[in-house]
């Protein structure tokens, strides 16, 4: 009898399977860019079979998962130097174990994910005093009372936003920024052209159905300040930026190319007051 746990997630959902596994992969190289021990952990503990994820997927693209963990953890670790008791809030948490690799011992965490997506997550995971969970799509605003802020707050989402519409995203911003006023948020984005790479080569590659496909492509950050005046752009960031020297010379390339036609990179913003 098998001892781990089977998967029963939405369509969506299931994709939080392959960061995961990107993570979890990275650690048996040489010389791995990101320890995540956590996620290795877990990745034992799942009934599921990654053989298409693990034959299928291209080396650059299970790199862009570390890449955009390193990027994340840049930014949480940026921002805790000046707000040492600050709040994150994990949007789309998934299976994610980014608090395992920031925490400072003061800050206040949030982990934000549909119902089932929580009630896999607590298998693994344990909420405490500082790293609660919220069971509640992104989109219903009704979560907003649940976050405590001592300090400040930065908002983070890892593969997230590019499976919404964007209509559905421009309203919750819109929402979201007079509550939480000078706040920050990053997460990774995906040109057109990076959406339809995705779906075909990463979606439907590894064997997701394709009504799990990314929806929302946008080519550069600043069409995201026509939304709202209150939008600041702190930083755009290449996803593969100063992070190619352990790939292979033609990985090198393939990452170069997708930095030039932004399949994905990372957007930091700020909600001005």
């Amino acid at each position: 009898m098998s001892n781990k746990f089977n998967i029963e997630l939405g369509y969506v959902q299931l994709t939080l399977l392959l960061p995961l596994w990107g993570r979890a992969i990275e650690l048996k190289k040489q010389s791995p860019a990101l320890i995540d021990s956590k996620a290795a952990e877990i990745i034992e503990k799942i009934d599921y079979d990654f053989t298409k994820i693990a034959n299928n997927i291209h080396p650059v693209t299970q790199f862009e998962w570390i890449a955009r963990s390193i990027h994340i953890d840049r930014a949480i670790k940026n921002f805790l130097e000046n707000h040492p008791c600050g709040t994150i809030v994990n949007i789309g948490c998934g299976l994610d174990t980014t608090f395992e690799r920031v925490d400072n011992g003061k800050l206040h965490w949030y982990d934000l994910d549909f119902e089932d997506v929580i009630a896999l997550r607590r298998k693994f995971i344990s909420e405490n005093e500082r790293r609660k969970f919220i069971a509640s799509s992104f989109l219903n605003e009704s979560w907003f009372d649940e976050i405590y802020v001592e300090d400040s707050i930065l908002f983070m989402a890892a593969g997230v936003f590019y499976y919404l519409e964007e209509k559905d995203l421009q309203e919750i911003f819109k929402k979201l920024i007079p509550v939480f006023p000078n706040s920050e948020m990053i997460f990774d984005a995906a040109s057109p052209l990076g959406v339809k790479t995705a779906n075909e080569k990463v979606i439907e590659g590894s064997g997701l159905d394709k009504r799990s496909h990314l929806k929302w492509g946008i080519q550069n950050a600043d069409e995201i300040l026509e939304w709202n005046n209150k939008i600041e752009l702190v930083n755009e960031i290449p996803m593969y930026k100063n992070m190619v020297d352990g790939l292979s010379q033609e990985n090198q390339l393939a990452a170069e190319m997708s930095d030039k036609y932004k399949i994905m990179y990372m957007i930091h913003l700020r909600f001005a007051k």
